[in-house]
């Protein structure tokens, strides 16, 4: 089969793409054949080494995928040859990775795709939705009625916060660098928009979050200013952070205890794979009724994986601003 692989970890030039084995489902796994991959920034701290982690050899690229059972191990309960599916989980800790035409996956970390969701969609919306399911509501405990500021309304998971929040009945404030964007983020269903280069940004998120204050702050960047945080939060706020591995921000002990805060760290890939499928459960209920959908941002063939790696960097580390949305690999094309 056709992958895009590398064999020690450096920039992006060091992906080939060529022929490897193709992979035999050992008990408890499905074979996939990858119908759509998807690249998050975590790919490429993997990749370029910046997240050290035992890898393959060859470690194919990639996290996320959607496709169709090709075979089946021994012991597999939940899927048979033919069925729809998708998941994430990949490229990591040990498990090969999913921009290659056809993936090895153990069937607790595959979910069934719903009719009518395209592979892409399923794809795309993988990681960042398990992601922004894990922050709202197993570390914040998000509740209806609650009021949610996300940074970066239409980024890979502020998206996902602003439309999973607005579909449990939460009230949605979040933030954007444009005109075009804050656009972007109304149409999702965020309640008010913030746009940060061009506002002030405490005195408009304040003004929206009225006297009570933000019960949840989703952190999607790595955080700088705590102070500001604190003080828009409402009592018994819950603040949750999943970026910044190299932030070290000041952090301001007294309106944090004084006001009874909670702070929440995690890493998706850190959850198990019970607890992730709460997540994927309720994301394939809101992607067949429409109320959830992924941002695709730009698609590549897998030829140009590597591109596709230095457009995440670019958005990513660099701050390029050229991109909004998802990079979906298609293998097949």
């Amino acid at each position: 089969m056709r992958a895009a692989y590398f064999e020690t970890t450096g920039a992006p030039e060091v992906i080939k793409i060529g022929e490897i084995l193709t992979p035999e489902p050992r008990p408890g796994e499905i074979r996939v054949k990858v119908l759509a991959a998807a690249i998050n920034p975590i790919d490429t701290y993997i990749r370029s080494g910046a997240a050290p982690m035992t890898l393959p050899k060859p470690a194919i690229t990639g996290t996320d995928f959607a496709g169709e059972v090709q075979a089946v191990g021994t012991g597999v309960t939940r899927f048979k040859i033919g069925d729809r599916v998708w998941g994430s989980n990949h490229g990591l800790l040990g498990r090969q990775g999913t921009c290659a035409e056809a993936l090895c996956v153990e069937e607790k970390w595959a979910y069934p795709t719903p009719v009518g969701v395209s592979d892409e969609q399923a794809a795309a919306a993988a990681l960042v939705g398990i992601t922004a399911h894990l922050g709202l509501f197993q570390r914040a405990n998000l509740q209806r009625g609650e009021t949610v500021f996300v940074n970066g309304g239409t980024g890979g998971v502020g998206s996902m916060v602003v439309q999973m929040a607005k579909a449990v009945g939460a009230k949605v404030i979040t933030s954007a660098g444009s005109d075009e964007k804050a656009m972007m983020a109304r149409e999702l269903g965020a309640d008010f928009v913030v746009n940060y280069k061009g506002e002030d940004f405490a005195a408009k998120v304040k003004e929206a979050a009225g006297t009570a204050g933000i019960q949840v702050w989703f952190e999607t960047q790595p955080p700088t200013d705590l102070d500001r945080t604190f003080d828009l939060m409402a009592p018994r706020g819950r603040v949750v952070l999943m970026a910044g591995r190299a932030a070290r921000p000041n952090f301001p002990n007294g309106a944090f205890y004084v006001k009874g805060l909670s702070l929440f760290g995690f890493a998706m890939f850190n959850m198990t794979a019970e607890e992730q499928r709460v997540c994927a459960d309720d994301i394939n209920k809101w992607l067949a009724s429409g109320q959830l959908k992924a941002i695709v941002g730009k698609t590549f063939p897998l030829a140009e994986t590597a591109a596709a790696h230095v457009l995440q960097e670019d958005n990513t580390s660099r701050k390029a601003g050229t991109l909004t949305g998802k990079i979906v690999i298609l293998p097949s094309s």
